[in-house]
């Protein structure tokens, strides 16, 4: 009996172990370094890559969301970012976005693609940007909704399809798995221990509106 016990332990603290160690680095990075709050997302469900662990079956962002726990227990504690990534070294790695952290503007892959490309043309200066298979996010400095609600309300346009990430939001963070695929960056952090830099947000909804319309793109819902 012994022998079983000790082999049993083995094998769950193998599973435990197995993952990918680099999402635990990245967390740790994100949470102690740059000081943004984190905690792991739920997981894809493993028999079907597009749907998600949660319970909820028609979830829209399969395995790129909090569960358990909620989005409130978003810590920049490495002790708490540790022993999660520990327990599911597989987890994707969610940014907390709003108050201490950045926010974000997302809007669909294929438009975000040709908006940056436009703006790189003109030598916008970017902070980070998140690209997943269906839709790339742009970190901006963390803003309130009355200043969210303002700025939209000046706009004659605004596409459907922009996506504002403030308090209250999140994103994944690369380098997680999603049931929508792997969430990578378009657009890398700088090294280093200090936290990115990141712009207004009134520059990059006026620079992603104009760019936009300027490309023709109609940016369908996603």
């Amino acid at each position: 009996m012994r022998e079983i016990l000790g082999r049993r332990r083995r094998l769950l603290s193998r599973r435990r172990n197995d993952g990918r160690p680099e999402l635990l680095g990245t967390a740790l990075t994100v949470a102690t370094e740059w000081q943004w709050p984190v905690l792991p997302g739920v997981a894809p469900d493993p028999q079907g890559r597009a749907r998600c662990g949660c319970p909820d079956p028609e979830c829209t962002v399969p395995g790129a969301h909090p569960f358990d726990p909620g989005l409130l227990a978003a810590t920049t504690d490495a002790r708490m970012v540790r022993w999660w990534w520990t327990n599911r070294p597989s987890a994707p790695i969610i940014l907390a976005t709003g108050v201490g952290a950045p926010c974000a503007v997302s809007l669909p892959a294929l438009a975000a693609s040709r908006a940056l490309a436009l703006l790189d043309r003109r030598g916008m200066r970017l902070g980070p940007v998140i690209a997943s298979p269906t839709r790339w996010a742009l970190l901006v400095k963390p803003y309130s909704m009355e200043q969210l609600g303002e700025l939209l309300y000046a706009k004659d346009f605004v596409p459907g399809s922009l996506r504002f990430h403030g308090e209250g939001g999140y994103v994944a963070l690369p380098p997680s798995e999603t049931g929508a695929g792997a969430v990578r960056w378009e657009r890398a952090p700088l090294t280093g221990s200090a936290a990115p830099w990141v712009p207004d947000v009134e520059a990059v909804v006026d620079a992603v509106v104009d760019a936009l319309t300027r490309t023709g793109v109609s940016a369908p819902e996603l």
